[in-house]
């Protein structure tokens, strides 16, 4: 009982093409000596560290989506608040007032119709949430079918919106 037959090794190995079988040697089937085995230790301790850094980078960015949803739902409310309108086609800039800087810009109808159709109010949010509303530091209005530029802004208020509309 030296050797398998060849037939019986093939099956054994089910069927794999030669540079993806088995190296035959060691006890351990990867060859001889400790070298094998360390080569083995190495990459498992590698590939545990990889999936380590996977997780945390996946648990940290799930995170933080979380809570740029939250500040997102309290900014919709702070907007209805404030304005007294149950809109639901709000649109919100994350970036005008700097992005990263956790400042948003939220825009929407000052009377019903379709989103951009009429006059736009547009609100400078920031800060902490309390009771489930954020800051407005001010804002200014727009036109219908405006982009929001400083030159097509009118009425600024607050201190948000000093220096923000045209003169």
């Amino acid at each position: 009982m030296s050797e398998p037959s060849p037939p019986v090794a093939q099956a054994r190995r089910g069927g794999l093409p030669a540079w993806l079988a088995p190296r035959a040697g060691g006890p351990d089937g990867e060859g001889a000596g400790s070298h094998a085995s360390s080569t083995w230790l190495v990459e498992t301790t590698l590939l545990v560290l990889a999936a380590v850094l996977l997780a945390t980078a996946t648990i940290n960015d799930v995170a933080r989506q979380v809570a740029i949803n939250h500040r997102l739902v309290a900014d919709e409310r702070t907007w209805r608040h404030y304005t007294g309108h149950d809109y639901r086609n709000i649109t919100i800039d994350q970036q005008t007032l700097g992005v990263g800087s956790q400042r948003e810009l939220l825009c929407g109808n000052t009377s019903p119709g379709p989103p951009d159709a009429r006059t736009q109010v547009c609100l400078a949010i920031w800060g902490a949430t309390v009771n489930g509303l954020r800051g407005v530091h001010g804002g200014w209005y727009l036109r219908p079918y405006t982009l929001d530029l400083p030159s097509r802004r009118f009425g600024c208020f607050g201190a948000a919106g000093a220096g923000m509309c045209r003169r």
